[in-house]
């Protein structure tokens, strides 16, 4: 670092006055400098492991991409020329994942956009309130995931048909104890939700 160079050779001595007033300006600017880098580096990789960028006009009806910070699943996409010299437009129509809210982009189909890394998994449920909505699954190692809670009960905006179907059928299923109640959940960007239920 240039800044310990610059510490050292002071203390030595070796150094002719003419130059040891720019060494000191140059540890000051060091100091400076390494103080604004920090929260600059911590801010670009908050979340940044959550998504992959992929052009928009790659986007397909099923594909899943961000949309104003939102998760969400392409449900249909055109193509529209500008004009003469203008860029070809992706319009894109999308549902989040998470609320169901409709979304819409349109951007051009060379731009990249952010895609989220989804993912899902199947867990046997081990217990269900209907009252409370708290979930509790079974997972691979034999720990419990008790992090869940039924879809119908969300914390932003109103559950979906789906949300209250697949918190019903789980309800129902658990309290005749007849077969194996398992659920799917899908993560994407640090939230979680149970979307579908499968018997065994």
């Amino acid at each position: 670092h240039l800044r310990d160079r610059a510490v050292a050779i002071l203390a030595q001595g070796r150094v002719a006055t003419g130059i040891v007033i720019p060494l000191i300006f140059l540890t000051v600017a060091c100091i400076a400098d390494m103080g604004d880098e920090e929260p600059t580096f911590e801010t670009a990789e908050s979340g940044a492991s959550h998504t992959f960028p992929q052009q928009a006009g790659e986007i397909r009806k099923g594909s899943f991409l961000m949309i104003k910070g939102h998760p969400c699943k392409c449900v249909e996409v055109s193509t529209s020329k500008t004009g003469k010299h203008g860029h070809a437009k992706a319009h894109i129509v999308a549902v989040d994942i998470f609320t169901g809210k409709k979304m819409e982009d349109l951007c051009p189909t060379s731009h990249n956009l952010d895609v989220p890394f989804v993912k899902k998994t199947e867990y046997q449920v081990l217990s269900a309130d209907k009252d409370t909505g708290e979930v509790s699954l079974l997972q691979e190692d034999g720990s419990t995931k008790d992090d869940m809670n039924l879809p119908e009960f969300v914390s932003v905006g109103e559950p979906t048909d789906d949300d209250k179907k697949v918190s019903a059928e789980i309800v129902s299923e658990m309290d005749k104890g007849e077969k194996e109640v398992r659920v799917i959940v899908q993560a994407a960007c640090g939230m979680e939700k149970i979307i579908a239920t499968k018997l065994t």
